[in-house]
């Protein structure tokens, strides 16, 4: 699997620097919502034919709670720690690690509330988080574990990644990553600004 999704990249991005038709960029957002809608629509399908879809969400662990928790818990310190090697401030590195994978808003709001070379730098941390999420899912899946592979989505769980993480695990792993990546995504505009009204008061 993860060969290929890393073909598929590949291809994508050699064909949009040499044979992108005229007008297809266009077409790209409204065709790329259409195929991750089928995508979810297909991972929906597969845990409805499951008949004992109801006694696996009865059996999940009640850790699994603490999922989205640990990953954001994870991803601020991760964050902080990059941060450190690359020399820049803790606090600036950590609001880049708080869009927990969702680019596209953390990106925004840092930007118009805070700077926005921090946000570009937000925007950059996240879109290679999902990649990275993307490249290394089955991986992980297959050799660390399948809870563990829910955690490079981080938000992504509930959309993008979520079709890969049901491939690669199970129909309970494929719940909790929904959950997770629904409990993070909410917490992404509770928490950048959270982090940009500390760093505001600081300076």
């Amino acid at each position: 699997m993860t060969w290929k999704i890393l073909i598929s990249l590949v291809l994508g991005f050699f064909g949009g620097v040499f044979f992108l038709p005229q007008g297809l960029p266009g077409m790209l957002e409204p065709l790329t919502d259409l195929s991750l809608a089928v995508l979810l629509f297909a991972v929906g399908f597969d845990l409805g034919q499951d008949t004992d879809l109801g006694r696996k969400i009865r059996d999940l662990p009640r850790v699994s709670l603490a999922v989205p928790i640990v990953i954001a818990l994870g991803s601020l310190l991760g964050a902080m720690v990059a941060s450190f090697i690359v020399r820049i401030p803790l606090g600036e590195g950590a609001l880049a690690g708080a869009g927990f994978g969702w680019y596209s808003l953390s990106a925004v709001i840092i930007a118009q509330d805070y700077d926005v070379t921090v946000g570009a730098l937000a925007l950059l941390t996240n879109v290679l988080r999902e990649v990275f999420a993307i490249l290394s899912i089955p991986y992980i899946a297959k050799r660390v574990g399948y809870l563990s592979a829910i955690a490079p989505g981080g938000a992504t769980t509930m959309d993008v990644t979520l079709p890969i993480i049901s491939q690669n695990t199970d129909a309970q792993t494929t719940l909790v990553a929904f959950y997770s990546g629904t409990v993070l995504s909410l917490l992404v505009p509770i928490v950048v600004p959270l982090i940009i009204a500390w760093l505001q008061r600081l300076g």
